[in-house]
């Protein structure tokens, strides 16, 4: 049965399908999207309380295919825009908070539709400013739309009433009621669907937003919330102030009146920002809470009993994946010691086959890192690697290219302990480890402080079953690539130095950025 409010009828959620990239229709759409997104190197503006500002400072942000091409351009916010944004968030936030759930969740509805409407804009926004191919830009759009349409309905479900125990003489309920102001700060490998999941949730529970997007990927983030104002959606709810972390970042951290920071990105990062938000600061009236989403070093285990041809095409894409700028891409392959070097040949062939170059081109898969700093850091853990094992493909930046291009890289013969088989490189490098035998698989798949994903490629069913208890990750599969969770089917988040293990796109998610009351009513006769 559909869910139902007394305003609307909701059909039940199923997830945003995706353009298919075989359709003329569809390639001369994003093709024309493409070149006008690519010509409009549009200025946006700091957006607080629906008033549009500007500094003196800007944000260019790069195509890294192309790193001469801008954009676009949005202000630098400073502390004083912090300040402005964190009054005019609480003084929202009075109001927002006391809005009924059925009508809160209505311009993030619309707000979807609209995000369909644009769909080829935002997705070659996303091409052009964080180097995605077509697929994995699409897919970052769709998830995005997931994120709005599930919390939409998460927040109804949360609003409903909730089953307590009543006890005679006495009327007991339990509601939910949301925090207050927080601090939304995304990462820029999904720039729309995690960007826009984070403020989602925040904003549908009826808590409002200081927004600060990651410098790489400002303008998507930019168009969503512009979206957000065409959808209806209150001004002050959700706060704009892209700016440098050094500059704002552990300022809106630190600030006592920062209720809460939902945070995704690099594990040096996040402790960071976990090691400040602890810290009471004066007048400061709770302590904050922190949901955090950080790195990992994914396994996928192939032991002898695997399809090996399935095996090696799930490997490359999930090490190979948006160029393995992904915390759940696989940079680890483990194979058992008796199917390890036919499965290295055949993951040396197809990754041969990988075409690189700009995509705005749709027959380029593989695209560019995301600036120098990262083509620089990635270099150089290949340069650890090529000492640690053996480069069988790859290990260059791409020759005849102007961006930031690295070589699909495939580092075999690496040590379970080796810096590349430790350290999260978020690029396109792939390490092999041989293992004795399945147990040795999952240990040396276990054997890092991460804990995000993992995935198992086996037909032998009392393995599997013993995987589902000892492989220790947030998100396990079988058969199929570490990457890709959809929301609502495959909650993500993971353990350890992976993160908090929020579950994103998942039942339990909102939960976050509530905090539950109960009242209870002595009833007098």
């Amino acid at each position: 049965m559909p869910e139902s409010t007394s305003y609307m009828i909701i059909p039940p959620f199923s997830n945003e399908p995706y353009i298919d990239l075989k359709s003329s229709k569809v390639r001369t759409a994003m093709k024309n999207a493409i070149e006008k997104v690519s010509a409009e190197q549009k200025e946006y503006y700091l957006m607080v309380g629906g008033e549009k500002l500007k500094t003196d400072k800007e944000i260019k942000s790069v195509n890294p295919s192309n790193p001469d091409h801008i954009v676009g351009t949005v202000p630098k916010a400073d502390r004083e825009i912090v300040e402005k944004a964190m009054d005019t968030a609480w003084k929202t936030f009075e109001i927002w908070k006391n809005t009924p759930a059925e009508e809160r969740v209505k311009p993030f509805l619309r707000a979807a539709q609209i995000m369909r409407e644009k769909r080829y804009e935002l997705d070659a926004t996303m091409i052009l400013e964080t180097g995605k191919n077509w697929l994995e830009a699409d897919a970052d759009l769709a998830e995005a739309i997931d994120f709005l349409e599930f919390y939409a309905r998460e927040a109804l479900r949360y609003a409903s009433p909730h089953p307590v125990v009543q006890v005679p003489g006495e009327y007991n309920t339990l509601q939910y009621i949301p925090l207050g102001v927080g601090a939304v700060i995304p990462p820029w490998n999904f720039p729309c669907a995690i960007m826009a999941g984070m403020t989602t949730a925040a904003a549908i529970t009826g808590n409002t937003v200081i927004l600060k997007p990651a410098s790489d990927a400002p303008i998507i983030a930019a168009r969503f919330v512009e979206i957000l104002k065409e959808a209806g959606l209150p001004d002050g709810v959700v706060n704009y102030v892209p700016g440098s972390g050094a500059e704002i970042g552990d300022y809106i951290v630190e600030h006592p009146r920062t209720r809460f920071i939902a945070f995704t990105g690099s594990k040096e990062v996040g402790l960071r920002i976990n090691e400040l938000a602890a810290e009471h600061q004066e007048g400061q009236l709770w302590i904050k809470r922190v949901v955090l989403e950080m790195g990992g070093k994914d396994a996928v285990v192939v032991d002898e009993t695997a399809d090996l041809d399935a095996a090696a095409r799930g490997a490359v894409t999930s090490a190979f994946g948006f160029q393995g700028q992904k915390c759940s891409a696989g940079s680890r392959i483990i194979a058992v010691e008796s199917v390890y070097d036919e499965l290295l040949e055949r993951i040396v062939e197809l990754t041969k086959e990988i075409e690189i170059g700009d995509v705005a081109n749709p027959e380029n898969w593989l695209g560019p890192v995301i600036n120098r700093q990262a083509m620089d850091k990635i270099l150089s853990y290949i340069e650890i690697g090529s000492k640690e094992g053996r480069i069988v493909t790859g290990g260059k930046r791409a020759e005849g290219l102007s961006g930031f291009f690295i070589e699909p890289t495939v580092i075999e013969g690496v040590d379970r302990h080796a810096r590349v088989a430790q350290e999260e490189i978020f690029g396109p490098v792939t390490a092999l480890i041989k293992a004795k035998d399945y147990d040795d698989a999952i240990e040396i798949a276990n054997g890092t402080e991460y804990g995000l994903t993992g995935a198992l490629y086996s037909t032998d069913r009392e393995r599997i079953e013993r995987a589902k208890r000892d492989f220790y990750v947030g998100n396990l599969y079988f058969n199929r690539k570490c990457t890709g969770a959809l929301v609502g089917v495959q909650p993500f988040g993971g353990f350890n130095m992976s993160g908090t293990d929020s579950k994103a796109g998942g039942r339990d998610y909102l939960l976050l950025f509530l905090q539950a009351k109960s009242i209870s009513e002595k009833i007098i006769p």
